[in-house]
C-alpha cells in the first residue's frame, strides 16, 4: 500500500508581498518605474487567474501559476490586449524575476518556478530608428506660438528633447538644479538603470530654457 503524502500549498500572497516590498526595494534597489512595471504586469495576472480559476487573488496559490497557465496569460495579452511581442516580453521578464525569488524562499515550488523559468523570451524585428532631419526640427520648433505661455512651454520642452535627446520620462522630472550654465552648458542626467550622464546643450542660449522654466 503507498501512502500519498499531500504537500501543503503555498499561497501568492506572502511571497508576492515579500517580492515588491522586500526583495526588488531592498535587495536590488530596482527604479521607481520598473517596480510600476512589475506592479502593472501583476495586476493584469491576478485579474486574468481570478477570470479563469474563480479564486480571488488572496486564495491563489504558487500551483495556480504553473507554466501553462502563464503561457495563457501571453497568449491572451497578445490576442485579447493586442499587446506587441514586446510587451509580452516586458510581463514575463516580471514574471521570471518573481519566480526567481520563488525558487530560493519555496524549495516545494521549485518544480513550478524551473517550468515557469523555462518559459522563453519572443524574438522581436528590429526596426530602423527614424529620425527628424535639422529642416524638419526647425519647422517644429517654430510652430510654437511664443507669445503664449503654453506655446513657450511647449518649445522649451522640444528644444531640450532635441538638444539631449532624453527619454520623455527623464523630462518631465528635469528639475533646475540639474541644468549647469558656463562656458560649456550641459544637463545632468539619472537615467534608466541608475546610470548618470552628462549632456551638453547645444542651443544658442541655453540658459533660455531654465528662464522658459520658471515662467508661470
Amino acid at each position: 500500500m503507498t501512502i500519498t503524502t499531500l504537500v501543503p500549498q503555498t499561497l501568492l500572497g506572502p511571497l508576492l508581498q515579500s517580492f515588491f516590498t522586500e526583495h526588488l526595494c531592498s535587495h536590488k534597489r530596482v527604479s521607481p518605474r520598473t517596480i510600476e512595471s512589475y506592479r502593472d504586469t501583476f495586476r493584469l495576472l491576478l485579474q486574468y487567474l481570478q477570470a479563469k480559476t474563480a479564486k480571488k487573488p488572496s486564495a491563489l496559490s504558487i500551483a495556480d501559476l504553473d507554466a501553462p497557465v502563464i503561457l495563457s496569460f501571453l497568449e491572451s495579452l497578445e490576442q485579447q490586449r493586442h499587446n506587441q511581442a514586446q510587451s509580452r516580453n516586458v510581463r514575463l521578464t516580471a514574471i521570471r524575476c518573481f519566480f526567481r525569488l520563488v525558487a530560493l524562499r519555496d524549495p516545494a515550488s521549485a518544480g513550478v518556478a524551473t517550468r515557469v523559468l523555462a518559459i522563453p523570451l519572443k524574438r522581436t524585428n528590429q526596426r530602423l530608428v527614424g529620425y527628424l532631419t535639422r529642416p524638419e526640427i526647425d519647422a517644429i520648433l517654430a510652430a510654437n506660438n511664443l507669445s503664449e505661455w503654453s506655446g513657450r512651454r511647449d518649445h522649451v520642452l522640444l528644444l531640450t528633447l532635441y538638444n539631449t535627446g532624453a527619454r520623455v520620462s527623464e523630462i518631465i522630472s528635469l528639475d533646475q538644479k540639474q541644468f549647469s550654465f558656463g562656458t560649456k552648458s550641459f544637463v545632468q542626467f539619472n537615467g534608466k538603470g541608475r546610470k548618470e550622464r552628462s549632456v551638453p546643450l547645444r542651443c544658442r542660449r541655453p540658459e533660455r530654457i531654465v528662464v522658459k522654466q520658471n515662467e508661470k
